[in-house]
């Protein structure tokens, strides 16, 4: 089973060793706070909660920022629904 962070998308084979890495796009700031657990299952297409924009994998889904943040216009990055 693999496991990913919903914050960039990356893949771990254990919760722990996910979550015991820095993670680029943390919400603090770059490597500022640890891989957090994406607790939806594996999809084909994943989608943001808060504009429902869609990419086919975490990370590119991520990779982008939202245009309904609830920060504000690009002051956040997508978030995958669950």
């Amino acid at each position: 089973m693999n496991y990913y962070c919903k914050h960039c998308g990356t893949k771990a084979t254990s919760i722990s060793s996910l979550t015991s890495s820095s993670c680029q796009r943390h919400p603090a700031g770059t490597n500022k706070g640890k891989h957090a657990l994406y607790e939806g299952g594996e999809k084909p297409k994943y989608n943001c909660k808060h504009c429902g924009t869609s990419a086919s994998s975490l990370s590119s889904l991520t990779a982008s920022l939202c245009q309904r943040h609830p920060l504000g216009i690009n002051k956040g990055r997508h978030e995958p629904a669950l």
